[in-house]
C-alpha cells in the first residue's frame, strides 16, 4: 500500500565551501557525498543551459531526484527554466519571483501567468517565501495569497523570521500568522535563522531555542500537508545551510560550523518530525 513520503534533499548551492583557501569540490564529487549522505535528491537552479547540461550528465543513474529553482522577472523567464527543469527530470520547479512591486493588484498578472503556463507545461511550481523577492514580506505575501488562491508556496520561513524580527517568545498572533503561510505549502527550504540573523548554527547550545521553534513550524507544516496531500504523495525538504555570506564566518573567513555535518542532522532531524506527523502518531506540538 502506497504512502506518504518525505524526500530530503541537498542544496548543490549550500555545498559551496567558499574559503579562503579556494578549494571547491567537483558536481561529482559532491553529488557522490549527497548520495552516500543519504540524501533523496538535490535542489538546483534550472536557468544556465550550459550548467544543467553538465549536472545532467552527472545525474545520470545516481537516482536522485531534483527539484529547480529559477528567478523569473518575466513569463518567458519562465518557460525557459522550465524547459531546463524537464531536461533534469525535476519533481517541481521553485520560483523566487525577482520583481518587487508595490502593490498586490501589480503582481497579480504575473503570477496568474506563471501558474498558467507551468500548468500548460505540466510542471508543478511553488512560489518560495524569501528577501528581495516579490515574496520578501509576510503580510504582503499573504495578501498575495489571498488574491491567487492557485498560488502554491515553498515555506523557507528563515526569511520571514529575520525580515520580521519577531520577539521570541512568539506571540500568537504572529504565529498565527506563519501558519497561514504553512496551510498553503507544498515543499520546505530548511535553514535556522535567528530574528538577527538568517542562518545561525544549529549546533551551537545557544541557538536551540531557534533550532526547537523551527522545528515546531516543520512539524506543523508537515502534519498540514499530510491533510491536504494525496495518500501517495511526496514532500520535499532542502537543506539549505548556505555558504557565507549566509553562514557566520571567523577572523579568517572560514565557516564557524561544518555545514555539512549540520545538513547531515537536519536531515535526520526533519525525517524523525515526518515521521511523527503519520496519521497514527500522536501530535507533538507545543506551543511558546
Amino acid at each position: 500500500m502506497s504512502k506518504q513520503r518525505l524526500l530530503v534533499l541537498q542544496s548543490l548551492w549550500a555545498m559551496e565551501r567558499r574559503h579562503p583557501d579556494g578549494i571547491e569540490r567537483s558536481i561529482e564529487h559532491n553529488l557522490t557525498m549527497i548520495k552516500e549522505g543519504g540524501f533523496d535528491g538535490i535542489s538546483t537552479s534550472c536557468t544556465d543551459p550550459t550548467r544543467v547540461a553538465l549536472l545532467g550528465r552527472a545525474l545520470a543513474g545516481s537516482g536522485l531526484a531534483v527539484e529547480g529553482m529559477c528567478f523569473p522577472q518575466t513569463i518567458d523567464n519562465l518557460k525557459a527554466a522550465i524547459d531546463l527543469a524537464q531536461q533534469l527530470g525535476a519533481l517541481h520547479l521553485n520560483i523566487q519571483p525577482d520583481v518587487r512591486p508595490r502593490r498586490v493588484a501589480d503582481c497579480i498578472p504575473l503570477l496568474e501567468g506563471w501558474i498558467r503556463v507551468a500548468q500548460d507545461a505540466g510542471m508543478p511550481i511553488y512560489f518560495e517565501t524569501h528577501r528581495n523577492r516579490m515574496t520578501t514580506d509576510l503580510l504582503f505575501t499573504l495578501d498575495l495569497m489571498d488574491q491567487v488562491s492557485e498560488m502554491r508556496m515553498l515555506a523557507d520561513l528563515s526569511h520571514f523570521l529575520l525580515g520580521r524580527e519577531f520577539w521570541y517568545p512568539i506571540s500568537d498572533e504572529d504565529e498565527a500568522l506563519v501558519w497561514q503561510v504553512l496551510d498553503r505549502t507544498w515543499a520546505f527550504h530548511g535553514r535556522v535563522a535567528s530574528r538577527e540573523q538568517i542562518q545561525v548554527e544549529i549546533t551551537f547550545p545557544q541557538h536551540k531555542v531557534w533550532l526547537d521553534l523551527f522545528l515546531r513550524w516543520w512539524e506543523y507544516g508537515f502534519r498540514n500537508w499530510r491533510k491536504r496531500a494525496r495518500a501517495d504523495a511526496c514532500l520535499s525538504f532542502a537543506c539549505e545551510l548556505g555558504p557565507q555570506p549566509y553562514a557566520i564566518t571567523d577572523r579568517q573567513g572560514y565557516d564557524t560550523t561544518d555545514r555539512w555535518e549540520e545538513a547531515l542532522l537536519l536531515k535526520s532531524l526533519v525525517r524523525d518530525l515526518f515521521d511523527c506527523t503519520s496519521l497514527d502518531a500522536q501530535p507533538s506540538l507545543q506551543q511558546g
